[in-house]
This record gives C-alpha cells, sequence and structure tokens, in this order.
C-alpha cells in the first residue's frame, strides 16, 4: 500500500504541497488532512499522500534482482530507478512523486489497487522525532485516524519504529471502509540516513498483511548507493 504531502517526516511531493495520509507527504505519508507544512521546512508524513498528484512511472527501469534467500515466494527483489533495493509482491505497479526531503517517494501498488507499499526518505535526523512530529497535533491527520501502537521493531539488524494506526479514509485512495495502516521508520545502516516504509491496505480481522508487508520490505531494503548483502 502510496505519495503526498503535509507533516514532518518525509517530505511529501512538491505537488498541491498538502496532502498527506501517514506515508510520506511529509515527508510523511501520514497525515491524511490537507494543511500547510509545519515550520521549520519539514513535512509530515506520507499515508495520506494521494495519487491524485502522482505521475506513473512504468517507463523508469525497474531492475528486478537475483532473488534473494528468506524471500516469500511471491516476492521479488526489486531494484528501484530512485536506486534503493526492497522485497515487494511480484506484479505490483510503481509510481513516483517529487518530495521536498531527498530521493522521490515511491509508491508499489497491487493489481486491485487496494494494498500499497510506500518507500521515501525522512527528513527528521531520527525516527522518533519523525513519530514525534507526526502524532503531534500540530500534524494533520486523516479522518478518524487512531493511533493502535508504536513499537520498536529490529529486522535484519536494523533498527527503527513501527507505528500501527487506522484511518476511516486517505486522500486519494478509494472509500474501502477504512484503513489499515503499518509505518516503520528508520536508520540505514549503509547510508546512516532515515528512511520510511508503509504499508496500507483495508481492515481485516485477524489478520495483518499490512504488517507482513512492510517487514518484509524492511528485511531486504538497501539504500542507494550502497551495497548490501542478500540473503
Amino acid at each position: 500500500a502510496t505519495a503526498a504531502p503535509a507533516a514532518a517526516l518525509l517530505l511529501p511531493p512538491l505537488v498541491d504541497g498538502d496532502g498527506t495520509d501517514g506515508g510520506p507527504g511529509s515527508r510523511d505519508d501520514h497525515a491524511a488532512t490537507s494543511g500547510p507544512a509545519p515550520a521549520g521546512g519539514a513535512t509530515p508524513g506520507p499515508s495520506d499522500v494521494g495519487t491524485a498528484a502522482v505521475e506513473p512511472t512504468d517507463d523508469v527501469t525497474d531492475s528486478p534482482s537475483p532473488r534473494a534467500s528468506g524471500l516469500p515466494a511471491d516476492y521479488e527483489l526489486h531494484t528501484d530507478a530512485e536506486g534503493f533495493t526492497i522485497g515487494r509482491p511480484l506484479g505490483w505497479t510503481r509510481e513516483a512523486v517529487a518530495s521536498r526531503h531527498g530521493m522521490d517517494v515511491v509508491n508499489y501498488r497491487s493489481a486491485d489497487g487496494l494494498h500499497r507499499l510506500q518507500v521515501y526518505e525522512v527528513a527528521e535526523s531520527s525516527p522518533e522525532e519523525s513519530f514525534d512530529l507526526f502524532l503531534s497535533d500540530s500534524t494533520p491527520k486523516a479522518d478518524g485516524f487512531e493511533k493502535v501502537a508504536l513499537e520498536r521493531v529490529e529486522e535484519a539488524g536494523v533498527l527503527g519504529l513501527r507505528l500501527e494506526y487506522r484511518a476511516d479514509s486517505l486522500r486519494g485512495e478509494p472509500e474501502v471502509g477504512g484503513w489499515h495502516v503499518q509505518d516503520v521508520r528508520f536508520r540505514a545502516p549503509g547510508d546512516g540516513k532515515v528512511y520510511a516504509i508503509a504499508a496500507y491496505g483495508p481492515p481485516t480481522d485477524g489478520i495483518d498483511p499490512e504488517r507482513h508487508l512492510a517487514l518484509t520490505a524492511l528485511a531486504h531494503f538497501c539504500p542507494p548507493d550502497t551495497t548490501c548483502r542478500q540473503g
């Protein structure tokens, strides 16, 4: 599970500058309501970052890398046009939008459009600072935003924080009766920068495909211009 703008994590796309959904868009697509970017130039998360302002980039050179050990059978090790490598589901399409900070905000989507995996560079100096800003009253949130949990996560030697939340709707996304999001922000060992990987999907009872999606992507993430051992 996406693109767009206004809280302070990962800067959202330089489109209409006010969308957020918990993803980037803010660097965080998280803030799901429109609003001005916070002071200091940082933007909130991308979760609400919709796709309306996104330019599909199907012509980019996507390089499926050799399969890494530990990847589920329906996943591939994908080298993105932005330079990073990640584990993503097979057959998902790519969209990207410019960010105010670092690389483009990249979204991968399932064929049915109901699941999204979002990757972007965070503006704040640490995962803690990024989530403090996103969860603060000064950062707009998606309609019906409800924090479920904020926990430390360690995956393949990478340390970070994982925010789980729900929202009634996300800007630019279809109305599916609510959204469930797993947003992981972490410092990459390779280049020391802070990134976010967020997974979006409709709510399900007793199943958490977004957590699996986000943590699988994280376990196989390698930042741009970095050589990582996969598998």
